[in-house]
């Protein structure tokens, strides 16, 4: 009895046995069909999807600009890179900019497709470079390289529409500082002007110029007292030697020019030739010697008369003696000759002398004068070059900040042009083969697993045993 009792136990587990086989296999079944028809509907339904890949880079390279402006001053401008700020990298900045609507709304307008359909790039920044990766998907190799393009060149656009508005709103409040810097240049200059014309400056040699004039008169000056001097001790000394003044010897020459005064003296020296023939031959009363004595004194009296006349001042004997010149000419008269000159030239020369001098001082008074307007038009003229300084600078500041251009927005490059695939991305077959085997391999171990689950092993065991 009990022997049966056994057998048909066992008997009754093996059917269980045979009726969780049957189940787990057909679950099993169920499961690998699942998930083999659905991979495989996924290859079939799923369209093939193309990657095209290119990459920018960023350009960290700074400049400098130094102008001279001879006379004038210098300006400098230069130009930082944001690639060397540790504070930020701009390739973030650029990575929402170039995925942003507005430059996707652009680029689908360029590739010609509905923006709904354009779909966002993938943006891979590679670490430690200034190098930005860029995946565009589309559905056919040459859709995904022309909105590769079209993205590129939306992205461009973009950039330098917001160099152009950074630039403009740069402009606006330089722009005012050089009408402000125009406004005080014109002022400078027109106050220059006007008192030049006021001032009598009329070019900027002129104070040194009439420095020059007046050294150039003291020095004729000196020259010209040392030649008066000269003459002066020269004219003494004939004063001296020949006892006479310069205006007696110059009465001399006035009486031996004049014709009626000479005749008068020849007729004098005759008759007195005369008398001392006749002294020696006649007496005091004899009829000619009266004569001559009458001629004489006849031509005395003339002389005297004519002497008077011509020298306006009393005359005498004596001083017709003095002043009595050869008629054929001596070395006496060389010397009342030489009396003259000396005292012509020392005239001449005081004269030369008086008048340098006068035009020294009013040259002096014009010199203190001009000095005086000069100093007034020195800090007229740097404040003109100042206020030109400051407006050159400031207009060539505002011409240079033109190439400052890539300061917040860096310089892009393309560094990888975009590619044309020849390869799906999307679906990939063998991944989803091998997921599908995957799953089917997961399944089946973890049916396995559940129906060979431990307390049933533990049962069958003490059944058996």
């Amino acid at each position: 009895m009990i022997k049966r009792r056994a057998i048909f136990s066992k008997v009754k587990i093996i059917r269980l046995l045979k009726g969780r086989w049957l189940r787990y296999t057909i679950l099993s079944l169920l499961g690998n069909t699942f998930i083999w028809g659905s991979s495989l509907q996924y290859l079939k339904v799923t369209k093939p999807t193309y990657t095209s890949e290119f990459a920018l880079i960023l350009t960290g390279a700074s400049f400098g600009v130094n102008v001279n402006l001879p006379g004038i001053g210098q300006a400098t401008s230069s130009s930082g890179s944001a690639l060397g700020s540790s504070t930020y990298d701009p390739r973030a900045n650029y990575e929402y900019i170039f995925t942003s609507d507005q430059v996707l709304k652009a680029a689908a307008a360029i590739a010609k497709i509905p923006e709904d359909k354009f779909g966002k790039p993938r943006i891979k920044l590679i670490d430690n470079t200034t190098i930005m990766k860029f995946e565009v998907t589309g559905k056919s190799p040459a859709e995904a390289h022309n909105k590769s393009l079209a993205l590129y060149q939306a992205m461009v656009h973009q950039i330098n529409a917001l160099r152009t508005g950074e630039i403009t709103q740069r402009k606006q409040p330089t722009q005012q500082i050089l009408l402000s810097a125009q406004q005080k240049l014109q002022e400078a200059q027109k106050k220059l002007s006007e008192y030049k014309i006021r001032s009598g400056l009329s070019y900027p040699e002129q104070v040194g110029n009439l420095s020059t004039n007046i050294e150039q008169l003291r020095r004729q000056r000196a020259e010209f007292k040392a030649q008066e001097q000269q003459t002066t001790i020269r004219l003494q000394q004939l004063v001296n030697d020949l006892e006479l003044s310069p205006q007696e010897a110059a009465n001399a020459f006035m009486l031996h020019a004049d014709q009626i005064f000479q005749q008068n003296l020849k007729d004098y020296s005759e008759a007195t030739s005369k008398l001392e023939v006749l002294i020696t031959k006649f007496g005091l009363n004899h009829p000619q010697m009266v004569k001559e004595t009458k001629r004489q004194e006849a031509a005395l009296a003339a002389l005297l008369q004519r002497g008077e006349s011509l020298l306006r001042k009393p005359m005498t004997i004596e001083l017709l003696q003095r002043l009595a010149l050869a008629v054929n000419g001596s070395s006496r008269d060389t010397l009342f000759q030489s009396l003259v000159s000396y005292q012509s030239e020392q005239q001449g020369l005081k004269a030369q002398v008086k008048t340098l001098d006068s035009e020294i001082k009013r040259l002096e008074n014009r010199l203190d004068l001009l000095s005086q307007r000069q100093s007034t038009l020195d800090n007229l003229k740097r404040d003109a070059q100042i206020a030109e300084a400051v407006f050159a600078s400031t207009l060539t500041k505002l011409d240079l900040g033109q190439g400052d251009i890539f300061s917040a927005y860096p310089l892009v490059e393309m560094a990888v042009k975009p590619d044309l695939p020849t390869e799906p991305t999307a679906p990939k077959k063998g991944f989803i083969l091998a997921g599908a085997a995957a799953g089917s391999i997961f399944s089946t171990v973890g049916l396995a697993l559940l129906w060979i689950r431990k307390p049933w092993i533990d049962k069958l065991s003490k059944w058996l045993s």
